[in-house]
Order: structure tokens, then sequence, then C-alpha cells
């Protein structure tokens, strides 16, 4: 097993285990049976077939389309490198984070993830099976891949999941850090640069009324930043008071995975809150 497998498993893991010491990993208020159905099946089909599917699928596209290309990029500086994998896989997975809050049809690719009424590492990967596939960012990695960054990618992607992992935690890591003072001009810092708890549970929040909830906007997964950059970022310090978005229609277990697959009832012809 590769080094970034293992250090994403251990990441992974030790969030569950610090939730289920801390606040009941397994017992989140208002979660229903089909919340741990959906969790698992797009958890265990992103990790284990949808992403190294994309990944692997793109490189070959590319060796295909421009085999003199293959590796030119090995010896590039690890600043550039990386600097590459934050704009085409971090920044496009913002303007499509963002561009499923505005339209309709990808909505309905990613309301599970906020059908949820709580906050959890669990919601980390929970989205439709269809919207990982599409999204953009891994495609654009397997390209970087191909050119010879996969040693980058391998500690990017371990990076990467643990600032969104700690993000979508109820155990929320920043929370004493802002009760301490002489710490504030360095979480101001922080908390502008990567998305923690507080920025990130803003965007789950339930009810729009709530002064710590701003689910149309700080849509940033690695990068908070992007946020401050393009006009969507809000930071208050503060947490929701509940989660998941207020007057949501309803989804059933096959909608929330594989919608239009399950395209029965109104849920996608009803008007979404997020969406209007």
């Amino acid at each position: 097993m590769k080094t970034s497998t293992i250090a994403i498993l251990c990441i992974y893991f030790g969030y569950c285990l610090l939730e289920l010491w801390r606040s009941g990993l397994f017992n989140k208020d208002e979660q229903t049976r089909d919340d741990g159905i959906v969790e698992l099946v797009s958890t265990v089909m992103l990790l284990g077939l949808t992403q190294p599917a994309v990944l692997f699928t793109s490189a070959t596209l590319a060796g295909w389309a421009a085999p003199q290309w293959a590796g030119a990029l090995a010896g590039l500086n690890i600043f550039a490198a990386v600097a590459l994998f934050l704009v085409v896989d971090d920044m496009t997975q913002y303007w499509w984070h963002r561009a499923s809050h505005s339209t309709k049809w990808l909505y309905n690719l990613h309301r599970a993830h906020h059908n949820a009424r709580y906050m959890s590492v669990r919601l980390v990967y929970r989205n439709n099976l269809f919207y990982y596939m599409m999204m953009p960012g891994i495609w654009l990695s397997g390209v970087l891949i191909y050119l010879g960054l996969g040693w980058v990618y391998a500690g990017y992607i371990v990076v990467k999941l643990l600032v969104i992992t700690g993000a979508h935690s109820d155990v929320a890591w920043d929370k004493p850090l802002y009760r301490t003072a002489w710490l504030s001009p360095l979480m101001w810092l922080v908390e502008r640069t990567i998305s923690t708890p507080a920025t990130h549970h803003a965007h789950h929040g339930r009810h729009a009324d709530d002064p710590a909830v701003h689910y149309k906007g700080n849509y940033g997964n690695l990068l908070f930043f992007w946020d401050v950059l393009f006009g969507t970022a809000k930071i208050t310090r503060t947490y929701p008071r509940s989660y998941g978005v207020e007057n949501l229609p309803k989804a059933s277990l096959g909608q929330q995975l594989a919608w239009p697959l399950f395209p029965e009832g109104k849920f996608e012809n009803e008007a979404h809150p997020e969406t209007a």
C-alpha cells in the first residue's frame, strides 16, 4: 500500500475515532437510516472506484492525445507543481461547487451533501455518484499525473484531505484557537487561507437568518482563499445553530445517490432554496 494511501486512511479514521470519542460518530442529531447508506456507498464508490478510474482514464486519454508529453513536467519545481494542482484541481473544484449551488441540475447531483442535518467526517465524500465522475479537477489531475507530477499529487491529496476532513468534522479544531487571544492574528491568516470548521460549517447551516450561516458562499475545499478572492467569503468565527438547508424538498435514497436515474416524484422539478 502506498504511503499516501496509508496517510489518507490514518487521517480519515483518526477523525472518525475523535468523533466516536467526543460527539458520537454513529449517533448524530436528526440522522436517518438513509443517511448512513448514502455516506457509506458514496464514500466507498469514490475512493474505491470513481477517483482511481477517472485519474487512470484521464491519464490514458492524455497519452493517446499527446504521447510525446509523457513525464514532461517531472522535473518541475515542487512549488510550481503544487501551484498547478491548486489551480487545476482546487480552484476548479471551487467553481464546480459554486456552480452546483446556482444550477438546479448540478444541485441535484450535490444536494445529498446538504441533506444531512448534522456535520461529521461522514459527510466529506457524501454526494451523488455522478458528482465526482464529472468533476473537472479530478480529470485535470489525471493529466498532470500523466505529465509526471504523480509524486506531487500523492502529497497534495493528503494535505487536502486533512483540511477538508477537519472542516467537516463536528469536533471543531479551530474553536479553542479562537478563544486564545494571542493567536487571533494567526487565525486571521489561517481562516482566509484554508477551509476551517467555522467557515465550512457556515456553508452547511440550516436557517438563512442565522448570522453564522452562509450556504450561498464559503465554497472552498482546501483553500478558502478562493472565496476571499472571488467574493463569496463570510467569516464570523461562530457556528450555525443547526444544519441542513431549510425547506429543502425531500429526496429518496435513490435520488440522493443516483439522480437522474431515479427521477421519481417532484424532486427535480421543485425549486431549491440554494438555487433560487
